[in-house]
Parts: C-alpha cells; structure tokens; sequence
C-alpha cells in the first residue's frame, strides 16, 4: 500500500489516473526519453503497473486481420464482413471511458447483441443487491471528513485499491479523536498506524458473521456471542458516523445476499444515528459501463437488443454462459485501459478493440489497437463511490484512434451495407442514424 502522508506537490498538471476506479487525480505524470514515466505523488503499485504497459512514446500499433497486418480501414472492412448477418453477437469487455460506452451502446443496438463487461459478475452482483434492497451509500469524501469507524467487510481494500486509505485519511483523527479501522476476516493492513485498526476473525462464513452482528447491534438475545463481536457490534453503536467497505469482486458466490446483510445492517444503525456502505469496484470502466448503458436504454448491462424490444436477464446473458453455452454467433471484445482484460477463449469469430500491449489470440480475429483513455485519449470515468465524473487528458499522442471513431467507422460501414442496393436489410441493424437514442449533449449524463 502507499504512504498515507498527502501527495507530493505536482510539478507537472494534473494526472487523473484511469487503472483502478479510485481515479486519483491529484498526481502528475511526465513522459521521459527513454519511454518510462515520471510520476509524482504516489507509489501506487496499480498505477506504476498501468504505465509500465504503455511507452512514454508513439505506440506502432498495427491492426490485424486474421493475423496478417492490415491498415485501418481494411481492419474496419473486415470487422464490417465478419459481424454483418450475425443472429447473436456478444459485445463484451467495455474496459472504456464513458464516451467509448456511449459508442459501444449504439453498436450493441446496432447488431441486435447483448452487452456486458468483463467485470460483469461483479457489477451484477451489486446490481442485484441495490435493486432488491436499496441502501445507503457515501463518497469518499464524506469517508475522510465523517467516518470515525470504517469496518473492511471480508477484504483487505488496499489490495486492489492501493490508495484507498489515503484517499480516506484513514490516519487522521476525526473530530479530535482517532479513526478506527477494523478489518472483518480479512488481516491487518501493515502500512496503517496499529494503534488505530484491529482484524477479527469470522463467526462462520462471511454472511453468518454479518446476520450475527446485526442481532448484536441490535441487542437481541445471541447465545456464545463471540466477544470481539459483541465488542464490534459496540464499537459500531457509539460510532457517530460508521461506514462499511465491501469489494464487490472479492465476495464469494451469491455475493449479493452478502451485500444485502451489509444494508440491513446499515439499514438498522440508521434507526437511531447516521452509518454508510462505500463499494469498491468497477474498475476498467465498469461503473461508467453500467450507467451509460443504463441511461441510454433504461437498462444496465446483460441486455439483449432483439427484434421483440429489449431482454435483460443478468445471468442468461453473462459472457461465461452466452460463451460457454455456444449462443454467441460472434464476439466483439474491448480492452482499451489495461492489458489484462484477455480475449476469452472461444470459437466463434471475434473482433477486439484493445490497449497495444493486449494479447491478440491467433484465428478468425480481427484486432485494432486504441488509443489508452488517460494516456493517448481524453474522456471520462465515473469513480468508486458512483457520484462523481472525472475528466480523462491525453498526456502523449499514441499514434492509435480513439475507441469512439474507430466503433462510429464500424457503424457507419454496417449501415452502408444495409443501403446497398439489392442486398437484404437485417432487422437487427437500425436505418438512418438511429435517433431514438439521443446524444443528450449538453446534459450531465454518461
């Protein structure tokens, strides 16, 4: 994990980081001669990982077909002939920024395809809890300036989200008195002050543990409580503003019945004083994902775009199954921000937007390199606690095309296709310029 001191002052503008949904925009990032980076106000592990996938430099990234080299246009060409006619694509990975979404949502109603990410798991596991039980959720600033307990539920968040105490201040006090950070079967995290955390173990599993400390916070009658909990659950009565952390791509199966234990809990120190849940995840653009597809469509992601109006099921059209089960026809992939979202292995025919570095798998491929949101191209992201949009700005000139033009050039030759004459118009491929999905320009929206 990072230090937990402030970032050192920034000698070059302000970097938004786009490697994990923290999106950490108080650093600065300097291109150097020999390719590496400069970074100036973390040692972030997930960071210093992104950037040392991407030279300093322009990329020579070269599209592929079938692969063979091949120039742009003859990729797009390519991608147009082997996607046209398909009765059930999947367009998966969505590793972009809000407006990359935006283009892979017109492209996914376009084809009459489901749409979902490679995080798709997880952001449907949250989903499904929100949907069923609503909640109360914060921000990170409300976390640092109020949280005077923070309870880690079943995950170390540092692990994944290396700057996620700092962001909290989690060693500064908190109205005069210490922040308490307690990690709920997960250790210690060794770079916080000792003074001011404590790891216990779990009653059980992870959701036995959190129904027992309910009925403890709740002072019903509980036999052979174990004491650290009967503690806990006092450390969290007296709290003025506890909040809870899960990371939703750390829980185990049917994870959302873990995320609905957490809000009942929550639901009931909300009775007499004031608690939260934050929720760590959608990294890779996932958040930003979810909501454009939402706003756009009136629906999140794992929907399908047919003939009869729109399905969404989230687990018959999860990628693992559409795949696995062989009811994809073809695959679109997009890993535009890292590497390692990989291309799933599959049989089916697939066209892959991706981040230069990405392992392109060999066969009936087609792959075009993109510009990395962040590093070559500008956009937004939305951030962890899901309220607020930073901006992206390109910091080198990559010498690749942004995901957006490169999926309006893949649009515009489908529809092409659909107006020549004499060949037969698809039902799945809208005509015109598809306007009953607006632009919303000018609005604050995905």
């Amino acid at each position: 994990m990072t230090a937990l001191s402030s970032p050192t002052p920034a000698t070059a503008p302000p970097w938004t980081c786009p490697f994990c949904s923290l999106h950490c925009d108080s650093l600065a990032l300097r291109p150097q001669d020999d390719g590496s980076w400069a970074l100036d106000g973390t040692d972030c592990p997930r960071a210093l990982a992104g950037l040392a996938q991407v030279p300093s430099r322009a990329v020579t990234g070269t599209p592929l077909v079938n692969d063979r080299p091949a120039t742009l246009d003859e990729a797009l060409d390519a991608a147009a002939a082997l996607l046209r006619g398909r009765q059930a694509p999947l367009v998966g990975g969505w590793a972009t920024d809000i407006l990359g979404a935006r283009a892979l949502f017109r492209l996914t109603a376009a084809l009459g395809a489901v749409g979902d990410h490679a995080h798709g798991e997880a952001l449907t596991t949250a989903l499904r809890a929100q949907q069923d039980r609503g909640g109360y959720t914060t921000t990170l600033a409300e976390v640092r300036e109020r949280a005077d307990l923070v309870l880690c539920v079943g995950s170390q968040p540092s692990a994944h989200y290396p700057e996620f105490f700092r962001r909290c201040a989690a060693g500064e006090p908190v109205n005069g008195a210490p922040r308490r950070i307690v990690f709920l079967g997960a250790p210690v995290d060794a770079a916080l002050p000792a003074t001011i955390t404590q790891s216990l173990p779990l009653a059980g599993d992870l959701f036995d543990t959190l129904s027992l400390l309910e009925a403890l916070v709740a002072k019903r009658p509980v036999r052979n409580a174990p004491e650290a909990l009967a503690a806990l659950a006092q450390q969290l009565r007296d709290a003025h503003y506890p909040v809870l952390v899960v990371e939703t791509g750390a829980l185990p199966a049917h994870g959302a019945l873990v995320i609905e234990a957490v809000a009942r809990l929550v639901n009931l120190m909300n009775l007499t004083g004031r608690a939260a849940v934050i929720s760590l995840g959608g990294s890779d653009g996932g958040y930003s994902a979810q909501q454009a597809h939402t706003w756009l469509s009136g629906l999140p992601l794992r929907t399908r775009f047919g003939p009869a109006g729109m399905d969404h099921d989230p687990v018959r059209h999860s990628t693992a199954r559409l795949l696995g089960q062989q009811e994809a026809d073809a695959l679109v992939w997009v890993a535009s921000i890292t590497p390692e979202d990989a291309v799933p292995e599959t049989a089916v025919p697939r066209v892959v937007f991706g981040h230069p570095a990405l392992p392109v798998p060999t066969g009936d491929v087609v792959f075009i390199p993109v510009a990395t949101p962040g590093i070559g191209a500008g956009g937004q992201l939305y951030r962890s606690d899901g309220t607020v949009i930073v901006p992206l700005h390109p910091v080198i000139d990559q010498a690749l095309p942004a995901l957006p033009a490169v999926v309006d050039g893949l649009l515009q030759r489908l529809k092409d296709a659909v107006r020549a004459p004499g060949r037969p118009k698809p039902d799945r491929i809208p005509p015109g310029d598809r306007s009953m999905y607006p632009s919303n320009e000018g609005h604050e929206s995905p």
